[in-house]
C-alpha cells in the first residue's frame, strides 16, 4: 500500500511538472506571438500620403507603426484600445506656432509670456508636432532650443526669423542690420539643419527689403520661407510678393485675414478672390491659414471658398492671445474648415502629409510601416456648434472635431475618456 502510495506522488509530482513545462511553453509562446505593443481596434482610418481611407486597424511596436491591416488579431497585441466609430489619422501637425515660451518681461514673444509651452497645448488638440514660426533668430535659437525644444516631448521643428532677436518685439523687428542672410542660413545649415525647417519674414513696416533678406536666406539654406505681410501703411502688392518676390513652395501666412487698411486681401470688395491669387498657388505658393489672434475672417474665409480658393495647410498661430480665443486649437480650426464645405480627407491631408511636405519633412505626417507612432484619434460629433472669428462673428455648424486620444512615439499622450486606461472592475481584481 505504501508502494502503491510513493508511486501516486511521484506521478503526481511528475504531472506538477509537466503541466508547469507546458505553461511556461505557452506562456512564451504566447510572448512570441505578441509582437505588437498597442493595437488601435477598428477605427477609420485616414492617411492621405498613402491613399488609406476605410476602417483598419493600427498596430505599433517599439514606438514605430508596425502594420496597417484589416482584422489584426487582439492576441498579437499587449494592449488594445477600441476606436470603433472613430477616425485614426497620422498625429497632426501644427506648422505655424509660437512655443519659445519664457519670462523675459521686456519680450513679445522671443522668451516670452505670450508663447506657451508645447506640451500644455499641443497633445489635448491631437498635434504631435509644433512648429515654431520665427520666434527666434539665429542669436537666440540656441536658448530657444536647450529651454524649450529639448525638454518638450511634443516634437517641435522651428522657422528661423531672418531678424537675429526673433520676435522680441514690434521695434526691434524693423531692425534691418540685424536681418543677416549669411548668418541665419549658417545657424540653419551647419548647426541645426534637422530641427529648422524654414525662414520667417514679419511684422516688417517697411517695403519689401525684409522678404527679400528672408528669400536670400533661404537660397542659401535651401529651406522655404513663410511671410507674414500685414503691416505695411499703405498696404503693398502681395501680387507683386507672390509673383516677383517668393519662390515656388514659400508660404504666404494669414490667408483669410481681414485688415484693408494695412494689408491687402485676397479677396476683392466684391466678394471675390482676386484672380492672380489662383496663379500664384498654382505656381507653387504656399497658402497657410494661420489663424491666430487676429488673423481669420469669415469676410475673406466664406467668399474665397465659396470660389474654390482652399489655404494649401490648416494651422494655429498658437500663442496666448489666440488659444483662448476664436482660434482654440487645431481640432477646432479643422472643424472651421468642415463648416466651411471642405472633404473630411482634405481636411486630414492639410494637417499631415501637406504641411510635411512643405517643411521637407517626409518622415512625418503618414502611417507608413516603420515611421514613428505619431498618431491621432479624432471623435466627430455631430449636433449644434457655433465657430467664432477673430471678430466675433459665429457662423454655425453641425459637425466638430475632437482629440479623443494622442499618440506620441507609440506613447499614449492624450486620452480625452480614458479609452486605454482599465475598467475598475478589472483593475480591482487584479489588485486584489
Amino acid at each position: 500500500m505504501l508502494k502503491q502510495t510513493n508511486a501516486w506522488r511521484k506521478a503526481a509530482s511528475g504531472t506538477k511538472h509537466v503541466l508547469a513545462l507546458l505553461i511556461c511553453l505557452f506562456s512564451m509562446s504566447l510572448v512570441k506571438a505578441q509582437d505588437i505593443d498597442l493595437l488601435l481596434k477598428g477605427g477609420h482610418v485616414i492617411d492621405p500620403k498613402n491613399g488609406i481611407n476605410e476602417v483598419m486597424d493600427v498596430a505599433v511596436a517599439d514606438g514605430k507603426i508596425f502594420k496597417v491591416a484589416k482584422s489584426i488579431p487582439e492576441s498579437s497585441a499587449r494592449k488594445t484600445i477600441d476606436v470603433a466609430g472613430l477616425y485614426v489619422t497620422p498625429g497632426l501637425i501644427d506648422m505655424h506656432a509660437h512655443v519659445f515660451n519664457g519670462t523675459n518681461p521686456m519680450s513679445y514673444i522671443a522668451d516670452g509670456h505670450t508663447s506657451v509651452a508645447p506640451d500644455g497645448f499641443s497633445f489635448r488638440t491631437g498635434v504631435t508636432t509644433l512648429v515654431d514660426a520665427g520666434s527666434s533668430g539665429w542669436r537666440n535659437f540656441r536658448d530657444f532650443k536647450e529651454q524649450t525644444i529639448d525638454r518638450s516631448s511634443t516634437r517641435v521643428l522651428a522657422f528661423l526669423n531672418i531678424v537675429g532677436i526673433g520676435m522680441l518685439g514690434r521695434f526691434e523687428e524693423q531692425d534691418v542690420s540685424d536681418m543677416n542672410p549669411v548668418m541665419t542660413a549658417h545657424m540653419i545649415k551647419e548647426l541645426f539643419p534637422d530641427i529648422i525647417v524654414g525662414i520667417k519674414a514679419a511684422h516688417y513696416w517697411g517695403d519689401y527689403t525684409q522678404v527679400e533678406r528672408a528669400v536670400e536666406a533661404g537660397n542659401l539654406a535651401g529651406v522655404p520661407v513663410m511671410v507674414d505681410f500685414g503691416e505695411h501703411q499703405p498696404p503693398l502688392s502681395i501680387e507683386k510678393l507672390f509673383m516677383d518676390i517668393l519662390r515656388p513652395g514659400d508660404a504666404f501666412t494669414h490667408t483669410y485675414s481681414y485688415g484693408p487698411k494695412n494689408r491687402e486681401t485676397i479677396v476683392d470688395e466684391k466678394g471675390h478672390v482676386k484672380p492672380f491669387v489662383f496663379e500664384a498657388q498654382k505656381r507653387g505658393i504656399i497658402f497657410d491659414v494661420g489663424h491666430g489672434g487676429g488673423a481669420f475672417s469669415w469676410r475673406q474665409a466664406i467668399p474665397a471658398t465659396r470660389d474654390g480658393f482652399w489655404a494649401d495647410v490648416i494651422s494655429t498661430d498658437l500663442h496666448t492671445q489666440s488659444m483662448n480665443a476664436a482660434m482654440k486649437g487645431l481640432d477646432n480650426v479643422m472643424s472651421k474648415f468642415l463648416t466651411l464645405g471642405m472633404p473630411l480627407e482634405q481636411v486630414i491631408l492639410k494637417t499631415t502629409w501637406r504641411p510635411a511636405q512643405v517643411i521637407s519633412r517626409p518622415d512625418l505626417g503618414h502611417l507608413s510601416v516603420g515611421s514613428e507612432a505619431d498618431i491621432t484619434v479624432l471623435n466627430l460629433r455631430e449636433g449644434k456648434f457655433g465657430f467664432l472669428d477673430v471678430r466675433g462673428v459665429t457662423l454655425e455648424g453641425d459637425k466638430k472635431l475632437e482629440a479623443e486620444i494622442t499618440i506620441r512615439a507609440g506613447r499614449v499622450v492624450w486620452d480625452l475618456n480614458g479609452r486605454a486606461g482599465r475598467k475598475w472592475d478589472d483593475a480591482m481584481i487584479l489588485e486584489q
